[in-house]
């Protein structure tokens, strides 16, 4: 087959259930190296278009052409594996190449996963992802099909994973919502919308960009189809029923232009603010709580030495698990607080503790009067299937006093969070994955809390909804608590987080997710940043916090919050400021050299960066060449952060 072919061709695909159309004649194609990202909306294909891709699923017209001999790794949404199987033989079943199996257990380490001989049965969620993905990385395959990789991994597998997939030549095609991690892996942005598909070569951020612009041409496109509608609809209905030819030309003419004047563009033209919430100054506080689990061993050790048996040994220290241990906070009014922490540290116990779900071992939660809680649990609600959407949310409420006496009532609600009149009506059964969490979540917030408890939220959620979350979680005049591995949103949403890092050990920070991760990591190499090359440093460290708002749309610039949290002094550590101060001293020679030639290698690189963006937009660009360029892309972006952060630090003395 030709050099150039590439590794994915698809071409007038069409895929439909009954009369619901998810697209029609959609065409494009993935070239070797090339990292992309497919966006949109809940319950228009994305799944189905993988599922079609993998070859799990069927397709109504078209052609899927893929490369000879192409190995292709698929990592499902929610993969399904055999409760009683081991971990080791669910990732690989290939028991006779012994080199496999090393790389298994290579790559399942790599991942946290530790005891290959553990029953899958016995995994959590997030564990039994990274089984799932490490049983795709193993066949090491030309290219990665991947369903939501982030979903219920923590943050610190999330920045593996994204570090693994940037570096060197390989191929993907991933849904994800996570906008960070596609800004920094993927390469080309594939947009389903409408039935129809878009192409944008370039990261997130450049996706944002075009899209606006595709969005305003549209727009204008369909306000002149509107005006040369109306005049031409005023010449059909003059015209007598028996026309000549270039009256039936005309005539066909004009049916087409209807069909471009009646189109619309959905979009939401407010912002969704409730002014209706009422909260004391008395939220809660959490009074010197301790928890510990301990294993069912364990257990039955207390209960042996609580009636008088004896235990050799006592207590087995490596099976009890702290989550909190005298920990105290009192929670502020309107507090935004992120909790963050690696999968096992305790934060949903910590939250259901705060509910009541699970009681303490000792200390106790004293909550105010005025406090109504809203939780969005990440197990979700069960819905009866026979129900309509509509009927869902007015079970709960008809209405969502708005305050200054507006209303909204259920039908519109939904709408706000994109369910279309249509769609409010059809029966639950019919949701995707990603709606059933929406409409979840609009039962939430119908019950007008005003302290809303939300764990793990954006799973499944696709963008534009995590957008429309996101404004009105800024803008509610309540208290929050958010328990996300999602990056992006917490620095939109919180201006404060709770980090849980095991044994009972809890970190007070005053900032978002952002600001912390660069904090810690310049803390964490502080003790060795004397004798680190520039370089170096620069490679170990992540951009001033400032850099979060390099999305179009952009984190808010005040991250501040008027209520300060009062907690115990010990808790603060050495996170009670953001930037480490800067040393008074001069530039030597050699630094001003330095900063003077990075400010040249810079502007070089943006330059040449801004060339391949332009090139691969123009639609002249050969599939070699755009192959080059989609290599060349992610490593250009590294150092280009590397000098930037560099300049930055130089720049500070």
């Amino acid at each position: 087959m030709a050099k150039d072919t590439p590794y994915l061709d698809v071409q007038q695909l069409t895929k439909s259930f009954g009369s619901l159309v998810l697209f029609r004649d959609i065409s494009f194609s993935i070239a070797e190296g090339q990292k992309v990202g497919l966006i949109a909306k809940n319950g228009t294909g994305k799944s189905t278009l993988l599922s079609i891709l993998s070859g799990v699923e069927g397709y109504d017209s078209g052609d899927i052409i893929f490369r000879r001999d192409l190995r292709v790794g698929m990592l499902e949404q929610s993969p399904v594996f055999d409760p009683a199987e081991s971990v080791l033989d669910a990732c690989f079943n290939h028991q006779g190449d012994e080199e496999k199996v090393l790389k298994a257990k290579q790559i399942l380490t790599q991942l946290k996963i530790r005891d290959l001989s553990q029953p899958m049965g016995q995994l959590s969620g997030g564990q039994q992802k990274r089984v799932a993905l490490a049983n795709v990385l193993i066949t090491e395959p030309d290219l990665l099909i991947l369903d939501e990789p982030t979903n219920h991994l923590d943050l610190e597998m999330i920045e593996w994973l994204e570090g693994f997939l940037s570096r060197g030549n390989k191929t993907l095609l991933m849904v994800t919502h996570d906008r960070f991690f596609l800004d920094r892996v993927c390469s080309v942005i594939l947009e389903l919308d409408d039935q129809t598909i878009y192409t944008y070569r370039g990261n997130y951020s450049y996706y944002l960009e075009k899209r606006q612009e595709r969005i305003d041409n549209r727009r204008a496109e369909i306000a002149r189809a509107n005006n040369l509608y109306r005049t031409e609809l005023e010449w059909m209905r003059r015209m007598p029923q028996a026309r000549g030819h270039k009256a039936r030309y005309r005539e066909e003419a004009f049916y087409e232009l209807e069909k471009v004047a009646k189109q619309r563009i959905e979009e939401r033209q407010i912002r969704l603010k409730s002014r209706n919430v009422y909260i004391g100054s008395k939220i809660f506080e959490c009074q010197y709580v301790s928890k510990v689990y301990v294993s069912r061993n364990e257990a039955l050790d207390r209960r042996t030495l609580a009636t008088g048996g004896t235990q050799e040994g006592g207590m087995r220290k490596e099976n009890t698990k702290i989550i909190l241990k005298d920990f105290y906070y009192n929670f502020s009014r309107f507090e935004k607080m992120g909790i963050v922490g690696n999968n096992g540290t305790g934060k949903s116990t910590f939250i259901k503790l705060l509910l009541g779900q699970v009681q303490p071992d000792s200390g106790r939660f004293d909550i105010g009067d005025t406090v109504r809680f809203g939780y969005f649990s990440q197990e979700g609600l069960q819905f009866d299937e026979q129900m309509k959407v509509i009927d869902v949310v007015k079970d709960i409420a008809e209405y969502i006093d708005m305050g200054g006496g507006k209303h909204l009532t259920a039908s519109q609600f939904l709408q706000h969070f994109l369910f279309t009149p249509e769609q409010q009506h059809n029966y639950v059964y019919k949701l995707s994955g990603g709606e059933r969490r929406k409409l979840y979540l609009c039962t939430v917030l119908m019950k007008n809390p005003n302290f809303l408890v939300l764990d793990e939220p954006t799973n499944d959620l696709d963008i534009v909804t995590l957008q429309i979350l996101e404004e009105y979680l800024q803008d509610f005049p309540g208290c929050v608590i958010v328990v996300s591995h999602d990056r992006y949103f917490m620095d939109k949403v919180v201006d404060h987080l709770l980090v849980f890092k095991g044994d009972g050990v809890i970190q007070d920070f005053p900032g978002n997710y952002t600001q912390y991760r660069w904090f810690s990591r310049n803390e964490e190499g502080g003790t060795r940043k004397e004798n680190t090359p520039a370089s170096d440093k620069s490679r170990s460290s992540e951009k001033l916090p400032s850099d979060t708002s390099h999305f179009s749309d952009k984190v808010p610039s005040d991250t501040s919050h008027s209520c300060v949290p009062s907690v115990a002094s010990d808790q603060r550590s050495s996170a009670s400021f953001l930037v480490p101060p800067s040393s008074k001293r001069k530039m030597t020679y050699k630094e001003k050299r330095e900063f003077e030639q990075l400010e040249l290698d810079i502007a070089a690189l943006e330059a040449e960066k801004k060339r391949i963006e332009e090139a691969l937009c123009g639609g002249t660009t050969s599939v070699d060449e755009i192959t080059a360029m989609s290599k060349r892309l992610p490593l250009l972006n590294d150092e280009l952060d590397e000098k930037s952060f560099r300049w930055l630090e130089l720049s500070e003395i």
